[in-house]
């Protein structure tokens, strides 16, 4: 019979990625629904030293797999000691955060398991009747939210999308068990030799850390137009951003897109400029903490959801608030 729900903690040269803190939050809540436990599942080299931090955030067990032929991700060496823990141990659910690694590893650990995948997911929940996981994650484009179940099969698997669900708070008189597990990897059972590890010169914005983001939208007009929307950010110390229009019209890097089909961001500030405010944008920013919202249309979208809306053309509002912003800091270093 099927037990427990798993979480693969994904680390990174032996940092923890906050997506995996995010899931034990979640996974916690659905393990009370369910009356079950939650396991984190922690594979690499020498990273023993990251249990403590996961069953803080809530998890009641961590199995460790410590292995040289761990230290860096491959699929094969993943894909087996997860599937041969699987197997033996029969979860219930496993929940992978939809990063470039877990987007790799998901669907080939589901296809060893003979069972089903709701990929990219941004909400989780479980039906009161069936105990079924319930997987929604946007569909046609990001036009549809859809709503998965996987009732035949189990493990019930998904990948999460990063920054949909808020890291819990660290409770350091939680306790928990750690288990460290051998499985036998050996150098032959890996098709893909990591060679060499070379690190981008050039900087990676993850606009899911950002504690301050400044957003632009079809309204910008241009791309030259984010040269005042990124002056704006680099006062407030921020970071630039868009919606699906501004980076299809390619103004902006796809990295840089908020919304279903982009990224979920939870910052402290979020200043929306030219942005009307679809859907499938709201359900990317609306948990930020204070919206800001700058459009000539009093009757957008966008302007219902925000903590200040004001009505105007974002070339002559934003000029304004980057000098009262200034000036204010001056102001400031006066007294």
């Amino acid at each position: 019979m099927s037990k427990g729900i798993w979480v693969i903690a994904e680390q990174r040269d032996g940092n923890l990625q906050k997506v995996s803190l995010e899931l034990l939050g979640k996974a916690r809540e659905i393990a009370e629904k369910l009356n079950d436990e939650v396991t984190a599942i922690l594979l690499g080299y020498e990273v023993e030293k990251l249990t403590e931090t996961l069953i803080h955030h809530g998890a009641d067990n961590v199995i460790v797999v410590d292995n040289i032929n761990l230290k860096h991700y491959t699929t094969d060496a993943y894909t087996k000691a997860i599937c041969e823990l699987a197997k033996e141990r029969n979860p219930e659910i496993i929940f992978i955060g939809a990063t470039n690694i877990g987007r790799d590893l998901g669907p080939r650990v589901a296809a060893r398991l003979k069972t089903g995948l709701t990929a990219d997911c941004t909400a989780l929940d479980v039906d009161a009747e069936t105990k079924n996981l319930l997987m929604t994650r946007p569909a046609f484009g990001g036009n549809i939210m859809a709503t998965i179940e996987c009732p035949n099969h189990r493990p019930q698997m998904s990948t999460v999308r990063p920054g949909v669900f808020n890291v819990p708070c660290s409770d350091y008189t939680r306790a928990g068990n750690v288990e460290k597990v051998h499985v036998d990897i050996k150098e032959e059972d890996i098709r893909v030799k990591v060679e060499e590890i070379v690190k981008s010169l050039k900087e990676k914005i993850d606009i899911t850390e950002a504690d301050i983001i400044v957003a632009g939208g079809r309204g910008v007009g241009n791309k030259e137009g984010f040269n005042i929307l990124k002056e704006l950010a680099d006062t407030l110390g921020g970071i630039v951003a868009g919606s699906r229009a501004a980076i299809d019209s390619g103004w902006l890097d796809k990295d840089r897109q908020v919304g279903q089909t982009g990224k979920t961001v939870r910052p402290k500030l979020y200043i929306a400029c030219g942005i009307s405010g679809a859907i499938q944008h709201l359900a990317g920013m609306q948990e930020s903490e204070y919206i800001v919202a700058v459009n000539k249309d009093a009757d957008a979208p966008i302007m219902a959801v925000a903590d200040l809306a004001i009505v105007g053309d974002l070339y002559k509002v934003v000029p304004e608030l980057i000098n009262e912003i200034k000036a204010y800091r001056k102001s400031c270093e006066v007294m």
